[in-house]
């Protein structure tokens, strides 16, 4: 995708965009490209307690915190959203988005599916995204490259993702996310957001 030239981000009424789907459908790859692209988002970072991997940063990848410290925030009512995840604190941390919206700019949230069922509960018209592996295979085998998971363990997070699919009518779109051709998913994400500023009754976030 060739990098798009600076737009006017500001907005009278900027959405809350949450990306969600399966563990290993490449939320992370999309929300990437989307940066790569230079498309005009805020994206917010999410606050977790699992180690760091190789070549990820703080505070652009993740805020890699202490789980005492996640859990201080969670006392301080900090966060949107959190949960625990495979052995690990995930939270959505509220003053990027306020400071997002304060500002005119759509702001981007990755969660879980439970995170966005959460979101859509306390801002219901929050924009929310599904992003759809092409198949069960496809996930089984960005599963195994990506975790190197046993046969049970694999079994579990499939399990999972079906139950997660059985969710879809819970949001507004579906894109299905080719790891191949991540420059599509990324415009059929930015596309799905300009559709929505063309409402005639505009969706309003306020925190």
């Amino acid at each position: 995708m060739a990098r798009k030239k600076e737009r006017n981000t500001k907005s009278a009424h900027p959405l809350l965009i949450v990306i969600s789907g399966p563990s290993g459908v490449g939320k992370d790859a999309a929300l990437d490209r989307m940066k790569k692209a230079g498309l005009p988002y805020h994206y917010v970072v999410t606050a977790t307690t699992r180690p760091k991997r190789p070549g990820e940063k703080d505070g652009v990848d993740y805020w890699f915190i202490s789980e005492d410290k996640f859990q201080q925030m969670v006392k301080k009512n900090q966060f949107l959203e959190w949960a625990k995840v495979y052995g690990n604190y995930y939270g959505v941390p509220k003053r990027q988005i306020t400071e997002a919206l304060e500002q005119g700019l759509d702001a981007v949230v990755k969660v879980d599916v439970q995170g966005a069922s959460t979101i859509k509960r306390i801002l219901p018209d929050a924009l929310l995204i599904f992003l759809m592996p092409p198949s069960s295979e496809e996930l089984a085998n960005r599963l195994k490259q990506r975790y190197g998971l046993s046969s049970a363990d694999l079994g579990v997070r499939l399990g999972k993702a079906q139950e997660e699919m059985e969710s879809l009518s819970m949001f507004d779109y579906v894109i299905t996310s080719h790891t191949d051709n991540l420059n599509l998913t990324a415009a059929q994400i930015d596309a799905a957001v300009a559709t929505e500023k063309c409402r005639t009754k505009p969706r309003v976030v306020s925190l």
